[in-house]
């Protein structure tokens, strides 16, 4: 018997709602949006995006690799994926979603290592604070490339 969780299952389990369901944005949203962590933030945000990303790039990895690392590797993987869509519809060479992407697993690490948390602040200053980590990691990102 396999170990492994299926999707349908995953989804539930970050959006409280069956795949699919009516209200499974809205509670990806707020469940992202109002963590009390950024690393969280990434437990619930686009769960069926993560979920083949924990399956393929993240669990294998981790095998090998110090946990860091691989959230490293799997966010590095995920905006080199969106990379290459942008190109392929745009038809232009195109590097920006990889070193963002980094960039907030670099951020989701460090606030992970550090113990930050905003648990004790309510839902819409965790959502500011989610949201301030994803544009100015975004802002830093075009500021470099």
């Amino acid at each position: 018997m396999s170990n492994h969780i299926t999707l349908a299952q995953y989804v539930k389990k970050r959006t409280g709602v069956p795949l699919g369901a009516s209200g499974s944005m809205s509670n990806m949203l707020k469940r992202s949006f109002g963590a009390p962590s950024f690393y969280l933030f990434w437990r619930y945000w686009n769960p069926i995006w993560s979920y083949y990303l924990s399956r393929y790039v993240m669990k294998p990895t981790s095998s090998f690799l110090p946990h860091w690392c691989a959230v490293i590797i799997t966010f590095a993987i995920s905006g080199a994926l969106h990379d290459l869509a942008v190109m392929l519809i745009k038809f232009k060479l195109l590097f920006f979603f990889t070193p963002w992407f980094s960039l907030m697993a670099v951020c989701a690490v460090l606030s992970l290592k550090l113990r930050l948390s905003f648990l004790h602040f309510p839902m819409s200053v965790r959502a500011f604070i989610n949201f301030l980590y994803i544009s100015g990691s975004f802002y830093l990102t075009e500021l470099f490339l």
